[in-house]
Order: C-alpha cells, then structure tokens, then sequence
C-alpha cells in the first residue's frame, strides 16, 4: 500500500543482488509460506544485473537449492545453462608439478539420484530471479535508490530513501551484503578476520571436454578450483597470494595465460581465458546475532565464509528458505512478522549450520594453503583414508548436496 509517496508493506528487503533477488521472489511466491506484501529496494539497477561485465563468477548451485529454484519457478530458466558436477577430484599438489595425483575422487555412486550439485553462471542467476521477482504481484521493486537512513524501534521499522521517501514495515530484511548499512544502523557486530589471500574468478575455454568433473587443486598459496560449465568451459576460483593476485591482475593478455597454465594443466588442452577477470578480498565474517529489532540478515550480511568449498550462496538460499519457513508460520498464527521470538526462531535454525560450514571452510583452507613437508604427508594420508571409505564419502556428498540437517520445506521438493 502506498500513501502518497512514502510506501508501507509487510516486508522490506534492502539488496538488489542475488541473495536480495532470491528473498524478493520466495516471500512474494504462492504457497511458499506466503506470499507477503514485499517491496526491495536497491541503490543498483537490479535488472541490468545480468552481464559478465557486472558479475563473472559461477556458484555451485546444491541438489537442496535445485529443489528451491523450481518451487519458485526458476528452474525452467536456469536448466538450459546448469552444468550438474558428476564428480570431484581433489589433488594436493605444487605449482608446475608435472602431474597431480587425484589423493580424493567422488563420483556418482557416493551421491546416487541426482547430481549434488550444478555449476550456473552469476548472470542466468540474477536473469531468473529477477524474472521470477518481477513477474510476483506481490513484489515491488525500487531501483536506483540507496537508504540513507533506518529506524528499527517501535510498532513498524522504517527506511528513508535518498528521495525522501519512507518506507515502512513490519520487518526489514538484510540482503545489501558484507558490508551491510542495514547491519551497522542496526548495531550488530561480527567477529572473523581477513585471509593473506585474494580470489581471482574468471570463466576459460579449452580444448577437451570436461565431463561434468570439478576439481580443487590444492595449492600452496590457495585452492584453484576448475568447475565445469556447459560446452567446453570452466569457472576458475583461484586463490592466491594477496602480493601475487594484485601483480596477475595487472598483467596483460599474454602473461595473464602464463600464469593460468601454469596452475590448470594441460589435461584438458590448449585454454584461453574468454570472460573477464575479477578479484575480491577473501574474509571470514559471522555476525553476532543474525537479528535485531524488526530485523533480519541474510546471505553476506549475515556470514561471509571462505570460497574453498564452495557454498557461500546456498548458505544465504537456506537463509532465505528458513526465514519464509518461520515468517510463514507466524502469518498463519496473525502474529506480529517483527516479534522478537519469531525472529529468534530464524535464528537458531541458521546459527548451526552456517558456523559449521565456516569453521569447515577455515580449516581445509590453513590446512591446505601452506607447503610444509610434514603437514603435506599427514593430510595426503587423511585423503587417501576418506577416499577408501564409502560412507565416509557418502556423507560428504551430501553435505555438498545440502541435504544434511534440518531442511525448510522450500528445499525438500
């Protein structure tokens, strides 16, 4: 509902990326808990959000988050540019080694029925939801307005736009990233610290097929992760040095392809870069509480975790489905979408799981970002140990899967 400029719904999310994208489009669906009166606002263009230019990585996408994305009616969009990831290989190995042994291989047969996870690339991503947004009767999108100023006290929070217009709801959902306005207005602190590494993303073409197979290599400044797309391309997650990502990043065409085939090999044929470069500091964030008063985080805002094993958007994708799940309850009951014990709810089902997978994260990445001999053989040995152990392999499957744990409904099909 509108009166006169000012705007009042039931929720408000702050971040127009895909984690704001994916908010907008599971609270405005049918029958996912809702549908709730949402209106997202972002200082960007959400709908220009779809180009390498803006945003050239991949995710892997989990078996749980396919599930999610076809409730919603974004499945059909993505499925044409979805590459499933038969198998992992994992490799500790050197820079301008010769060979790398594979030390952990997962096939199909530790995760059978459907592959664990997919690789789709960031722009058929934002395409979709937004699509999927947009198309909700019960979504709103403000574009190109920043906030400058919230109010999370009283009956209703509030949100001042750089307009002067104010927007009002019962709840305010964080999804404007790590750096979070919506979390400092708020007050809320993290604890985590920062990596000596960067992340360099870009997408390569090469000569042979990969068949579906993801590989880490680890490295000893950082995993270099080779995941498959569709046709002859991979998306590289490759972490480096900070020192040494800044200087690669500064080369030109050809000594930037030095430097790639020196970490990918050539198992897979001549590769040449074909999308652009990007690069990111590499953090660990948790905040304190994952909510305030008449207000939730989510995605970034909430957690931001180390690359290595790949699950930084499907943690904010559980966030979300949780958040409905819990919000969706308390709208069957007439209560208050803002009180504080439906808030804490949310809470307490995503505290768990999101420092399990930091903690997760941060560990293989000091384990395996360093190059000393005796911590070499130890962890090679744990490797060949869990890859000789079919249960072993079944569970780590399925937490690749993001089938482990307490599932919200969007996520079990």
């Amino acid at each position: 509902m509108t009166k006169g400029n000012n705007i009042s719904c039931e929720i408000l999310i702050v971040g127009g990326g895909l984690t704001g994208l994916a908010c907008a489009a599971a609270l405005g669906a049918e029958g996912a808990g809702g549908p709730f009166d949402v209106v997202m606002v972002d200082a960007g263009i959400p709908a220009d959000q779809r180009t390498s230019e803006f945003d050239g990585r991949a995710s892997a996408i989990t078996a749980t988050a396919k599930r999610m994305f076809t409730a919603l009616g974004a499945w059909g969009a993505l499925a044409p540019h979805a590459q499933s990831m038969n198998e992992i290989v994992v490799t500790d190995s050197r820079l301008d080694a010769p060979a790398r042994p594979a030390l952990l291989h997962f096939g199909e047969n530790a995760h059978p029925g459907e592959p664990a996870s997919y690789m789709i690339e960031n722009r058929h991503m934002y395409a979709a939801l937004f699509d999927c947004a947009a198309a909700s009767k019960h979504v709103r999108i403000v574009s190109g307005r920043m906030v400058e100023q919230f109010e999370f006290e009283g009956a209703r929070a509030t949100a001042t736009l750089d307009d002067g217009r104010i927007i009002s709801a019962n709840l305010i959902t964080a999804a404007d990233g790590r750096n979070s306005p919506a979390r400092h207005a708020a007050g809320i602190k993290t604890t985590g610290w920062s990596y000596p590494q960067m992340g360099i993303v870009t997408t390569v073409e090469h000569e042979r097929p990969h068949n579906g197979v993801a590989e880490e290599n680890f490295l000893p400044a950082g995993p270099f992760a080779i995941l498959p797309l569709p046709g002859n391309r991979s998306s590289l997650v490759w972490s480096e040095e900070a020192a040494v990502a800044r200087k690669v990043m500064e080369l030109d065409a050809q000594g930037f392809q030095g430097e790639l085939e020196r970490r990918f090999g050539d198992h897979l044929g001549p590769v040449t870069p074909i999308g652009p470069r990007h690069c990111y500091p590499l953090i660990l964030h948790i905040t304190q509480s994952y909510v305030g008063s008449r207000l939730a985080l989510v995605g970034d805002a909430a957690h931001v975790v180390h690359p290595i094993a790949g699950l930084g958007f499907n943690l904010a994708l559980r966030d979300i489905a949780a958040l409905v799940d819990v919000l969706g309850e308390q709208a069957k009951l007439g209560l208050d979408l803002g009180a504080v014990d439906c808030l804490e709810k949310y809470e307490n089902w995503r505290r768990f799981d999101t420092v399990k997978v930091a903690l997760m994260s941060d560990g293989l990445n000091r384990l395996f970002s360093n190059d000393l001999e005796p911590l070499r053989r130890v962890r090679d040995m744990g490797l060949e140990m869990v890859n000789r152990i079919d249960p072993a392999k079944r569970f780590f499957m399925r937490e690749a899967a993001g089938l482990n744990g307490n599932l919200p409904s969007l996520m079990r099909g």
